[in-house]
């Protein structure tokens, strides 16, 4: 395509993409150019080092005729050659940049490509940060007691009785809200919060990913916290039962999968309600997953062992088909979860926090086993969830927080920020001025207030086998605070570290530091009764 153009300023404007190659007119001579079999006339400079010296840069375009330019002596018009891509795309692509050759330089500045500008960081102050975490985390703590009282009743049924394992699966199963409820909310509120969730579409996908990939992570989980089950109480022992350990498969692998979906809608609706309503999704959707994750999960828990227990006397096929047929649909969840590339990632490398945590977790049943078994420590049953419950819950909330400040403040836009602490100390986890050290102090100043208002709403209740009494109350809430004071080091500690070794903090942080929350929790707490045992506060006629 040859160029004639008496205004050199307008063609300068063009894509800097296009080459040009100036020549006066008495410079240019004609010659032929073979293409494709053809041959056809084109233009080249006399000057052959105004030619392009590598051959794959420019290619010389062809031409039909050459144009008269006996009317222009007396002028100097300038012929400019552009490249000129080999298909039809290109060539139409050039003719379209050359209609809009005569726009000013200004429309054509603002047609460049422009970096997507990046969300500004939420300003929160303390008060702010308090009043946004109060409400969710007084529900989430109402939610823990009710599954507190459940557990204080359904410890006395008959499967939980004969099948005394079935407490090992009750922390694992109940760390499912950290290790894939919370996780979720965590990785959800992150991607609203840096726009990955703007349109329909990439809502959508986001929804139908996650959900999928949580589906697979809660069958596969319920099937190890079974087999975790069986392994810290039966191998130990010798006394093994096929099928009582076939009723714990069954029981843990539906109740995970149920639990889950259920949780997992619960989710996606709160975050979507709170970035409408201008609220931070990561204050609100870990604290709700938790507060009705444990009720939900041990009511579904207590509910499907015991009819599945009572299916052992009438039909040997039930536990196995019900196990079967939840495995069954792994392969759906997959295929789903494959299609968006964030969930792909973690589908394929986010197990190991997944099945550690529920390792972990499962050490802390098989410590709720051995203590509620005892009939002088049965008290403990109605404040396990409470404890492990608000130490998760606040853990999960400082997590996501961290998480997503360095999401939103650790990407190199302007110039790379420095690099995070890899070994934060005490004083600048909780007394820092930044954002995170004003969440950590609130977080911590929650615990006593929360764990008041819990105890009393069960002693008014009259659950448990324990009266609320002073030392009690004394212990309780120093076994609270030293859990929630490591769990938040660990969460700034472990986000930061992650962060450094490319790892999401999103998909890994949240899982192991709730599984210590119950590790911490309930050992904390057996300890505490077995102090107060020692000492001889004992009391286990309460709510009989």
């Amino acid at each position: 395509m040859v160029l004639w153009s008496k205004d050199q300023e307008k063609l300068s404007d063009m894509s800097a993409g296009m080459e040009r190659i100036e020549m006066k007119k008495e410079g240019v001579l004609p010659a032929f150019h073979h293409s494709n079999g053809s041959v056809h006339p084109v233009i080249l400079p006399d000057n052959p080092e105004e030619l392009p010296q590598s051959p794959g840069e420019y290619e010389l375009t062809e031409v039909t005729s050459i144009p008269d330019r006996s009317d222009q002596e007396n002028e100097r018009p300038d012929m400019v050659v552009l490249d000129c891509r080999a298909n039809a795309k290109g060539q139409r692509e050039e003719d379209a940049l050359l209609e809009n050759s005569s726009q000013s330089n200004e429309s054509d500045n603002t047609s460049m490509d422009q970096s997507p500008v990046p969300p500004a960081p939420l300003k929160e102050t303390s008060f702010s940060i308090g009043l946004q975490v109060l409400f969710p985390f007084l529900l989430a703590g109402f939610g823990t007691v009710a599954a507190g009282m459940v557990l204080d009743i359904v410890q006395h049924w008959t499967v939980f009785t004969k099948v005394t394992e079935v407490f090992i699966l009750v922390p694992a199963l109940l760390g499912l809200k950290g290790n894939l409820e919370m996780t979720l909310a965590s990785r959800l509120s992150t991607a609203a919060n840096i726009g990955q969730m703007d349109t329909a579409k990439d809502m959508w996908k986001m929804i139908m990913g996650n959900l999928a990939l949580i589906q697979v992570q809660a069958t596969v989980v319920g099937f190890l916290a079974s087999i975790a089950a069986v392994i810290f109480g039966w191998i130990p022992e010798g006394n093994f039962k096929m099928d009582h350990a076939i009723l714990l498969c069954a029981s843990s692998v539906a109740t995970a999968f149920i639990a889950s979906l259920l949780l997992g809608l619960i989710m996606i609706g709160v975050i979507i309600a709170s970035r409408k309503v201008g609220i931070n999704p990561d204050n609100v959707a870990t604290p709700i997953a938790a507060s009705l994750g444990d009720l939900i999960t041990l009511a579904l828990l207590a509910g499907i062992s015991t009819g599945l227990y009572k299916e052992l006397e009438f039909n040997d096929y039930a536990n196995p088909m019900v196990c079967a047929f939840f495995i069954a649909l792994t392969p759906i969840w997959v295929l789903i979860a494959r299609r968006t590339p964030s969930t792909r990632e973690v589908l394929y490398s986010g197990w190991e926090p997944v099945i550690i945590a529920m390792a972990i977790s499962s050490v802390g049943g098989l410590i709720l086993d051995k203590t509620v078994s005892n009939p002088n420590f049965a008290g403990m049953a109605v404040f396990t969830p409470v404890i492990n419950g608000v130490g998760g819950n606040l853990v999960a909330v400082q997590a996501s927080r961290i998480s997503t400040y360095l999401h939103m403040n650790a990407l190199p836009i302007a110039e790379p920020n420095p690099a995070p602490r890899k070994c934060p100390t005490p004083w600048s986890t909780f007394f820092g001025s930044g954002v995170n050290g004003r969440s950590a102090r609130v977080l911590f100043i929650l615990v006593a207030p929360g764990h008041l208002v819990f105890l009393y709403t069960i002693n008014s209740m009259q659950g448990g086998h324990t009266s609320i009494t002073s030392v009690f109350i004394a212990f309780y809430l120093a076994a609270a605070l030293l859990q929630v004071v490591i769990l938040l080091y660990l969460a700034d500690w472990m986000v930061n570290w992650m962060w450094c070794r490319g790892m999401d903090p999103d998909n890994f942080s949240i899982p192991y530091l709730t599984a210590l929350g119950d590790l911490l929790g309930t050992g904390f707490l057996a300890l505490c009764f077995h102090i107060l045992w020692l000492i001889g506060d004992r009391d286990t006629d309460v709510g009989d």
